[in-house]
């Protein structure tokens, strides 16, 4: 395939999640390729001065309406995690640990699925031993793919190529040079890949 999206995301990021339930039929339907870039969103924020919308009273508080608008429109469950927001480090180190093989799909669909349609607390290492196990992942493995410098190594290098080419947020996409933020952007992508 020619044409590519490139998806820098979070599961942390609730506007991640909703993009994600879309973007493949999305891709499929104009003959993409997704390119899957999981990122450190906190390392980002850090990096570009930006933060969370629920940082703000207001805007968190218009945030989670919007976000439901948005989901209802989709036609998916989203349920605000009350333990909002999360440290994602070790989640990212493990989607970064299963990029590459078959398996990263089904654990994107656990991570995102105990995040923001079961509400459970993906800081608690029992919580996420629990979602892991459940989706036929052993937890151990996981932590070991984790615990790999490689891994470590490579999800600081795929957020810093994030902040290099001007991503403040998730989810943030590529269509060759152009840059789309946010999952309410879905539409431009789908314009520049048609």
């Amino acid at each position: 395939m020619s044409k590519q999206i490139e998806f820098f995301f979070d599961v942390g990021s609730p506007a991640s999640y909703l993009a994600w339930t879309q973007l493949p039929a999305l891709a499929e339907r104009h003959g993409a390729e997704i390119v899957w870039k999981p990122m450190l969103l906190g390392g980002v924020f850090q990096a570009t001065g930006n933060s969370s919308p629920a940082t703000v009273e207001a805007k968190g508080r218009y945030s989670r309406i919007d976000m439901q608008r948005f989901a209802r429109h989709y036609r998916v469950t989203l349920n605000h995690n009350p333990h909002f927001p999360i440290n994602t480090l070790m989640l990212m180190r493990g989607a970064v640990g299963y990029l590459d093989t078959p398996r990263f799909h089904e654990y994107l669909a656990a991570i995102f699925k105990a995040m923001w349609v079961e509400q459970r607390d993906m800081h608690q290492p029992q919580v996420i031993g629990e979602v892991l196990t459940a989706a036929g992942f052993d937890p151990q493995e996981v932590l070991a793919r984790c615990s790999d410098p490689a891994i470590k190594d490579r999800l600081k290098a795929l957020t810093t190529e994030a902040v290099e080419r001007g991503v403040f947020g998730a989810p943030t996409f590529f269509v060759g040079e152009e840059m789309f933020f946010g999952q309410d952007r879905l539409e431009w992508v789908e314009r520049a890949l048609a």
